[in-house]
């Protein structure tokens, strides 16, 4: 039967008493881990976020009642226990921050007893992620996500405090928003008392946080909660949160400049890690040309090598068409993989194929200094010679090479150098390689819209050289736009605003607004920039990312509280869920489930 805390008051959690603790009285309340009944005396592992700590419970100490209480003590049994600490009469436990110490036990109070759980409570557990969601309350206890979540509280308190002293206010912006589909679907809240018209949930505050600048306040910064109804991935939810800021009167170098300052803060009081400013840039296209991502993994090499130039007139039709086609050819130099089993190259093409490529053509060099090709009998000595040395290429290294559309070929080989890296092992998973990515296209060509979208969003101001070929070529315009990059992951990105209306306009123009369609989706912006808006830029961070960066998560799951699973579905909760036909009614909504299917 469960007992009262009344009298009692905790002194310390578990992992906060040490050997400076010997000798004093304490009460410490947590679950227990394990009860270990040696006769005449119980061991007790008890724990709470901090750690956990032995009690020792005899009959002489506590008494008779508190030891037959004890005696019943089963796994997550919430416990309170006064008693005495006391150095180990044994050798010290090393795997334990308490190790040197134990409680010998006064009094023990049951304050709830527990159910056995469906799974052990345990680090490193090897249980299924899907049933660990659905008791996610009980998964929460074990201690790795417990130190996600505690370190995530702590960056989020060291970010409030750099920003705060770098002269940033903490505002917050609406979750009730007007929907404005230009990217990622919505999330949509129908309205009660306006019957057919809908809110959405915001996929970032960016309109808001512009219209605080406008309203003079500077700099800004929020902790924000985003919403987005797309496909998840392993760092992707359908929400989230990031870190997001805007500043006046400022250029590129000003944002870059204020987010490297709260990320090294991060860095250095979170895990220990002296990151060197300024960081590292990159443009779009180097990282393009480099490494076929913008996003790369500069933690090895194996970067892509344009061999265009040296088989244009060779005899391979595969790579001949490419070039002529107004594509490129190029490869990557897998350094000693030369023997590598063909059943291992044709899985790397299937890879490949699954980003789009036709086939992956190779060239192995072997011991001896003679090749191994899918295409060595279209080609010439001389010409096969030139390519190995045009890729680097020496004895026992395999070379890989796709041949289509620049940009089909760079999703392709940057996909494949992740792939072959991760295989072999290539990455030195404690490096923690920061790089800023700038200079991107300020636009992009859509085949299913037959038009130009912003590859950011449309407000991004393009690059100050670039502002004639808005009219003469749009897609050689590049933007005003960063991205900070780590270990190969999208930190988070931003842009220097477009606040010229003019400039606003040419931009609407390109990509296919009339000004009525301008005005509907952006009025309320469009007409505040008429009072008097400063030059301003801004940025945001993906919270959930950077977290789950620092601590080497495999899944961003593992640093979000209650996370939502593949198909955006709440495994504990249920949610969404059905409602009630009242709550429909009220909203003026009827279902018409006709089209869905499982």
């Amino acid at each position: 039967m469960a007992e009262s805390m009344k009298g009692l008051k905790r002194t310390h959690r578990c992992g906060e008493l040490s050997a400076a603790n010997a000798g004093e009285t304490v009460t410490v309340m947590g679950w227990v881990q394990k009860q270990r009944n040696k006769g005449g005396i119980i061991f007790v592992d008890l724990r709470d976020r901090a750690g956990i700590l032995q009690v020792i419970f005899e009959e002489s100490d506590c008494g008779s009642e508190h030891f037959a209480k004890a005696e019943k003590l089963r796994s997550e049994f919430v416990i309170a226990v006064v008693g005495r600490v006391e150095k180990r009469a044994a050798a010290a436990n090393e795997n334990l921050a308490t190790g040197e110490i134990e409680v010998r036990a006064k009094e023990l109070r049951i304050l709830s007893e527990a159910e056995t759980p469906p799974f052990p409570i345990e680090a490193d557990s090897k249980t299924k992620e899907e049933l660990r969601l659905k008791y996610r309350y009980l998964d929460l206890r074990r201690p790795e996500l417990q130190r996600n979540l505690m370190l995530r509280s702590q960056i989020t308190t060291t970010i409030r405090k750099q920003l705060t002293e770098e002269g940033f206010l903490e505002i917050e912006t609406p979750m009730l928003t007007k929907s404005t589909p230009e990217g990622a679907r919505d999330y949509l809240v129908p309205s009660r008392v306006h019957p057919g018209n809908f809110y959405a949930l915001p996929q970032s505050p960016q309109i808001f946080k512009q219209l605080l600048m406008c309203s003079g306040y500077d700099r800004y910064f929020q902790i924000a909660r985003c919403f987005r109804d797309e496909d998840l991935r392993a760092d992707r939810q359908p929400e989230f949160t990031q870190v997001d800021m805007e500043l006046s009167f400022v250029d590129v170098d000003d944002v870059i400049d204020a987010t490297e300052k709260m990320v090294e803060r991060v860095c250095r009081d979170a895990i220990g890690l002296e990151i060197t400013l300024p960081l590292p840039r990159m443009t779009w296209l180097e990282a393009m040309e480099r490494f076929g991502s913008d996003k790369p993994d500069t933690r090895f090499g194996m970067e892509l090598v344009n061999v265009s130039d040296i088989v244009k007139s060779c005899g391979f039709g595969v790579f001949t068409d490419a070039i002529e086609n107004g594509g490129s050819v190029r490869g990557i130099n897998v350094k000693g993989q030369a023997e590598m089993p063909r059943k291992k190259i044709d899985a790397l093409t299937e890879f490949a194929k699954g980003y789009g490529a036709k086939g992956l053509a190779y060239l192995s060099v072997q011991p001896d200094g003679s090749y191994k090709s899918s295409f060595a009998k279209f080609m010439t000595e001389e010409e096969l010679q030139a390519l190995v040395v045009a890729m680097g290429g020496e004895k026992g290294d395999l070379l890989l090479f796709a041949a289509d559309k620049n940009a089909l070929v760079y999703s392709v080989l940057g996909a494949l150098r992740i792939e072959v890296a991760k295989q072999l092992e290539l990455i030195d998973n404690s490096k923690f390689n920061f790089l800023w990515i700038t200079e991107f296209p300020l636009l992009e060509w859509s085949e299913d819209d037959n038009r130009y979208v912003a590859m950011h969003h449309p407000f991004t101001m393009p690059m100050d050289e670039d502002l004639p070929l808005l009219d003469s070529d749009p897609g050689k315009v590049r933007a005003k736009a960063y991205d900070i990059v780590l270990n190969g992951v999208e930190l988070g990105g931003g842009s220097v605003r477009i606040f010229q209306p003019d400039v606003q306009e040419k931009m609407f123009e390109v990509l296919g607004f009339t000004k009525e369609a301008a005005y509907e989706r952006f009025g309320f912006l469009i007409n505040a920039f008429k009072y008097g808006v400063p030059p301003h830029a801004g940025l945001a961070i993906g919270l959930d990312r950077f977290v789950m960066l620092l601590v080497k998560a495999d899944n961003i799951r593992e640093v979000i509280a209650f996370p939502k699973v593949k198909d955006a579905s709440c495994l504990m909760s249920e949610a969404p869920n059905v409602v009630d036909d009242v709550q429909l009614k009220d909203l003026q909504i009827k279902l018409d489930l006709s089209d869905t299917h499982d």
